[in-house]
């Protein structure tokens, strides 16, 4: 087999990053010259283009085609063709069709979501690259490369495809959105030995779409498009998510339930009637009339109304909903999995310890802003750093300006301290400018630069890791003077730089000298060699900060009953520490740990996991599906890439609106406009009001459905009319006098216990038993007064018996007010229509105005007594409706006085009451 061929062959999952770079150019295929244009033109024809695969959506048609199938949807069709070619009438038909065509229509608004995540992985490629071909460095359309390319990037470029370092210098790449590492990584032409290394510790592989923030490489690509990491994020955005909301699921439930009981009931009902005598003509009318009565046509426009009044109150706070349905999500809600890196944290790199003199100072204020000082835990200590803040400014490339900073994330967080240090920044800068430097480079640690002071001095200023660095140091700076760097004063900065790393803390050592120079001048290829006889002047500690108000958040969501897990792609110590300041409680895990445990197994560990470190997209996915094997609604956020699938599989994600990404953002249900973390417990609040508000609706829709059921029976089986009502006089009960209540019951305020509740069950079902007997019990007080008031409403009004409709028209009305009069009672399980928190809804009592209104308008105008059969009403038959229709608040008032008294004696005993 040749080298070309072995190339194209080369099996993607090779751990590229474990090979010494002969070995991986061989098995490409790539020599010095790179790839020849024949053999790029072979390669990318066998292998597809540099590109992220596009998903095929779905068409239109067949969207619509699947939202008719519904059930409900098919027995109302039915139910128009019957009621068209029986009665040969338009308006009960014509209403009908209306009625599924406005649910299909807000259906389908609903379902319509682009598929923004893999358009956005797909928009971060990078237009062109620098290949070379043909011993040529040229530059080429992206698309293009294939294994085996070798491209070369700089500062600045976005890494155009997966690939092997061949030669690096000062090379630094920012992988914060893929791994979730804050701190850009330096990334050399070594090999790492461990083949599961986690992405982050490959650091002589670059990876499609981060950003180069230093230096300068030659890479030779290893994977293109869809087999590159970013690819298989593509895939996993792919496979995961298409689930159900838990409100969805619950809606289907009752749509199927009540489809089978109209069935049911229209069968019984036709059965009776035909028994009776009663003609085939007036049993279809019948039947068309019942399961329009049946079936809430209102329970989608509602639902989808409540929906969007919430996401409307939420995006008041801050939270932006993309899908509906997620609002009530937010509302069950039981864990929330959480990015760290910009979700708790700032995502700003911030100095908040300076070990120095012998003491510990205390660096306040976070990011990239100046505000802030430095404290010492000795109130007998002085603060004097200046030799320190010196040499972190002047070994350093990064620019700071009004909280914006330019350059690398560590060395930004140096100037800040330096200036909180009290330094003129800029001013010391332009005083002693650079003549010299040694780059920062992983092989040995440090940077150095040599700056000429105003005397014309030459000083030189080093900082890198400790254990770098002290070898390298003869001298302590105490205050005043160097003095020898003693074994006990070795020990004290090594044991002050493990404490400081104990907590989570990056650190740094910084020190310096004077440099000497006979002619004045400096040659930089020696310069590596004189970086020693260093004066160590501190030792720094630098963190991404948590967010002031997550610990709060957190505490709160705890409170509801809702677990937190920390998922990032930072070190577990760093994680840890953070995890504890922030009062995340569980077991701290890598990545790797998770690799060797089966899914039945992380099933069982997860919900006691609170800390998950180094881990890859496939761990944050595995999490989330682990925690809803169990039955729990997960909420996932974050703002990387490395987000994007985890999100899309969670039952709600939640990307950050300001550091989020693209793919984050088109992936997730929520976007955070202002990336705080407490606007999510916010978000959970209103979900769980914005389910009540759906339950409350739904009770009371159903309730009148239940209650049409029991009028239909009884007077079929009495013998009291063949069609109580009209199935026009039906659908304007379920979509007009029903619509205005159910959406002023859709802006019905937040309980105040919400926040004290556990989360609901995920299988929890609307109808609930306790729910279920309420129901049952107000219909049939609806029913019976409804069909008390038609078989004697002529005989308490004889000089009326003779008038057509009188009798079902009294009835109707009657039920109408049945339904005013139950919509003040559904707005509170147990509290009272006359407390004081039922004033508060203002939309509520222009319903209970509108509604009769109306109802009088449908009896009383000629005009509309023509289409809806009805007939006009006397002031003393209506006050009768009225009356009769009140006896359903007169009767839960009662029940409701007898449960707050048995709540009161089980808070006594200490019993627990359920009602």
């Amino acid at each position: 087999m040749t080298t070309t061929d072995r190339a194209t062959k080369t099996d993607q999952r090779t751990p590229w990053h474990t090979l010494p770079t002969a070995e991986v150019v061989s098995r490409l295929g790539a020599g010095s010259n790179g790839l020849t244009r024949a053999e790029a033109s072979r390669r990318l024809a066998e292998h597809g283009p540099n590109a992220l695969p596009e998903a095929a959506g779905v068409p239109a048609w067949r969207r619509v085609l699947r939202l008719l199938r519904d059930p409900m949807i098919m027995v109302l069709a039915v139910a128009a063709v019957v009621s068209a070619v029986i009665s040969r009438e338009w308006e009960t038909p014509v209403v009908i069709l209306l009625v599924v065509v406005l649910n299909t229509v807000l259906n389908y608004v609903q379902e319509t979501r682009a598929e923004e995540s893999l358009a956005a992985l797909r928009d971060m490629a990078v237009p062109h690259s620098r290949v070379v071909r043909d011993g040529s460095e040229v530059e080429v359309d992206s698309a293009d490369l294939v294994p085996g390319d070798i491209v070369v990037v700089e500062s600045g470029d976005r890494v155009p495809a997966d690939g092997r370092v061949l030669e690096a210098s000062r090379f630094q790449v920012a992988e914060s959105a893929l791994t979730g590492e804050s701190v850009p990584v330096d990334k050399t032409a070594g090999a790492v030995a461990a083949a599961d290394a986690p992405l982050g510790d490959r650091t002589g592989m670059v990876f499609m779409n981060t950003e180069v923030t230093r230096g300068r490489a030659r890479v030779v690509v290893t994977g293109t498009g869809e087999h590159t990491e970013m690819g298989a994020i593509a895939e996993l955005l792919g496979g995961a998510g298409g689930e159900q909301t838990p409100l969805q699921r619950r809606i289907g439930v009752l749509a199927r339930v009540l489809t089978v009981i109209a069935l049911v009931v229209v069968t019984l009902v036709m059965g009776i009637g035909l028994v009776r005598g009663q003609s085939w003509e007036d049993m279809l009318l019948s039947a068309v009339s019942l399961a329009v009565a049946t079936i809430p046509e209102g329970l989608t426009a509602v639902v989808a109304f409540t929906l969007a009044m919430g996401a409307s109150r939420l995006a008041r706070e801050g939270a932006i909903i993309k899908n509906l349905a997620a609002v009530e999500t937010l509302g069950s809600t039981s864990h929330i999995a959480t990015d760290k890196t910009g979700t708790l944290t700032l995502n700003e790199m911030t100095v908040t310890r300076i070990v120095a003199n012998g003491s510990a100072y205390s660096v306040t204020g976070t990011g990239y802003r100046a505000a802030g000082t430095v404290l010492s835990s000795d109130p007998d200590a002085v603060p004097d750093l200046r030799r320190a803040a010196v040499a972190m400014t002047l070994c350093n490339d990064a620019i700071v300006t009004d909280g914006e900073f330019v350059g690398d994330p560590t060395e930004g967080a140096l100037l800040v301290a330096a200036t909180k240090c009290g330094l003129d920044v800029e001013g010391l800068r332009a005083a002693r400018p650079r003549v010299a430097q040694v780059p920062f480079d992983s092989d040995y640690k440090f940077m150095a630069t040599v700056n000429r002071s105003p005397g014309g001095e030459l000083v030189l200023s080093v900082k890198g890791a400790t254990g770098a660095l002290l070898p390298r140091s003869t001298h302590v700076w105490n205050g005043t003077d160097a003095v020898e760097l003693t074994d006990t004063l070795h020990e004290e900065i090594r044991h002050a730089t493990d404490e400081l790393a104990g907590r989570g803390l990056r650190t740094l050592l910084v020190a310096g000298r004077p440099f000497e120079s006979e002619s004045g001048a400096v040659d930089e290829s020696v310069l590596l060699d004189e970086v020693r006889g260093l004066t160590v002047y501190a030792v720094v500690g630098i963190v991404d900060p948590p967010r002031a108000e997550a610990a709060e958040a957190i505490r709160v969501a705890r409170e509801a009953g809702i677990s937190v897990h920390m998922i990032t792609g930072d070190h577990l110590v760093t994680a840890s520490s953070i995890a504890r300041d922030l009062g995340i409680e569980g077991e701290a895990v890598r990545g790797v740990d998770l690799d060797g445990v089966d899914d039945d197994e992380l099933t069982e560990r997860a919900p006691g996991l609170g800390v998950l470190a180094r881990v890859s997209p496939e761990h944050k996915i595995r999490m989330v599906r682990a925690l809803q094997s169990r039955g729990d609604v997960v909420a996932m956020t974050g703002d990387g890439v490395n987000d994007a699938p985890a999100l899309s599989q969670a039952d709600i994600g939640i990307a950050m609106g300001i550091t989020g990404t693209d793919v984050s953002k088109g992936a997730a249900n929520m976007v955070l406009t202002d990336d705080n973390f407490a606007t999510i417990v916010s978000a959970v609040e209103q979900g769980r009001g914005i389910y009540d508000n759906i339950v409350k609706f739904v009770k009371f829709q159903l309730t009148t459905a239940w209650a049409f059921v029991l009028v239909f029976l009884a007077s079929g089986l009495f013998g009291l009319a063949a069609v109580p009502f009209t199935a026009l006089q039906v659908l304007l009960v379920n979509i007009v006098m029903d619509g205005p209540p159910a959406m002023a019951l859709g802006v019905e305020p937040v309980e105040k216990d919400a926040m004290r509740r556990r989360p609901r069950p995920a299988d929890e079902q609307i109808l609930t038993p306790a729910r279920l007997v309420r129901i049952l019990w107000l219909g049939v007080v609806m029913a019976t007064g409804t069909l008390l008031v038609l078989a004697f409403a002529e005989a308490m009004f004889p000089e009326r018996a003779d008038v057509p409709l009188f009798a079902t028209t009294l009835a109707y009305s009657t039920f109408v007010f049945f339904q005013v009069f139950n919509l003040m009672n559904v707005r509170s399980t147990d509290g009272s229509v006359f407390s004081r928190d039922m004033a508060h809804n203002v939309p509520i009592w222009v319903a209970l105005a509108a509604v009769p209104l109306l109802l009088v308008a449908v009896v009383q105008v000629p005009f509309l007594q023509g289409i809806f059969d009805t007939a006009p009403l006397h002031a003393d038959e209506w006050l009768l409706a009225v009356a009769v229709g009140s006896s359903i608040l007169w009767l839960e008032e009662l029940r409701k006085i007898g449960a707050r008294w048995r709540a009161r004696r089980a808070d006594v005993s200490g019993t627990m009451v359920v009602v």
